[in-house]
């Protein structure tokens, strides 16, 4: 971690000042500023997998095992997802919310203290299932947070509406059905993702002679709810045709649930943890 401690250092300098010029878009419509914390965030992705790539290699294994490893990996899902979405559909301040979030995890990441994986576990980790289960669920959080973003700003824009909050600002926040549809496609990919996690996570449980009690394990039955949270948000749209606030309120449930799943469930498992 030493050999790298400086480039994380610049990284987080970096998004401090995306985030900062995103925060001035916000309160100016300042395109100048818009497009140079776009450019600050994408260094910042680069800085960030280029890191990821150096733990891959000094660790000979998948940097993703222990809480500040973790929350580095969702920091990096998280700017990954919004860059991506910024460059397609281009919904003004979606990211900057979004990178307010992912700025705390990879903050939190860096101050966390840094646990180390035991040599047996991490053997016994460095598996096809475990990585890609692990890999998967982290990339459906990732879909989830997101699309709960995109939630929040529905809401926000509709109180504003509603109350005839009319202005620069509002018109900034993109339709509210662009809002809608744009959180539907994410959750759309997040669903299928954490499902087949939970499938290779409890395959892989079996196979290594985990006992059947993992089944009451904290994180297993709070990472089930999460999947049941989300795909009733899919029933509801797709089935019930719910839309709008109904649905929307739904879903910034469901990122209650997720921070639940990874700080509360984290703290009570009995076998996701990996360190020492």
């Amino acid at each position: 971690m030493g050999s790298i401690r400086w480039i994380y250092d610049l990284t987080i300098i970096l998004y401090a000042l995306s985030v900062l010029g995103y925060f001035i878009d916000f309160l100016q419509n300042n395109r100048r500023a818009n497009r140079i914390a776009f450019w600050l965030l994408s260094i910042v992705w680069v800085l960030q997998l280029f890191v990821f790539i150096i733990r891959i290699v000094e660790n000979n294994r998948f940097p993703i095992l222990t809480p500040t490893e973790g929350l580095f990996f969702y920091s990096l899902m998280i700017v990954t997802l919004s860059l991506l979405i910024n460059w397609f559909f281009r919904v003004d301040l979606f990211v900057f919310f979004t990178n307010i979030i992912g700025f705390i995890l990879m903050t939190v990441s860096w101050f966390s203290p840094n646990n180390q994986v035991s040599e047996v576990v991490s053997d016994q980790l460095i598996n096809e299932l475990a990585i890609i289960h692990i890999t998967m669920a982290f990339s459906a959080y990732g879909a989830f947070t997101l699309s709960s973003i995109l939630s929040i700003m529905y809401l926000v824009q509709y109180n504003m509406l509603k109350q005839k909050k009319v202005g620069k600002l509002l018109w900034r926040f993109d339709s509210l059905t662009r809002l809608e549809t744009l959180s539907f496609i994410l959750n759309m990919v997040g669903v299928p993702m954490i499902l087949l996690s939970l499938i290779l996570g409890l395959t892989y449980g079996y196979n290594i002679g985990l006992d059947p009690a993992i089944w009451w394990d904290a994180k297993v039955i709070s990472s089930f709810l999460v999947f049941i949270v989300y795909s009733r948000y899919l029933y509801l749209k797709v089935a019930k045709g719910a839309h709008g606030r109904k649905l929307a309120y739904w879903n910034v449930a469901g990122l209650l649930v997720i921070l639940i799943n990874y700080f509360l469930a984290a703290t009570l498992t009995e076998f996701h943890l990996w360190y020492k």
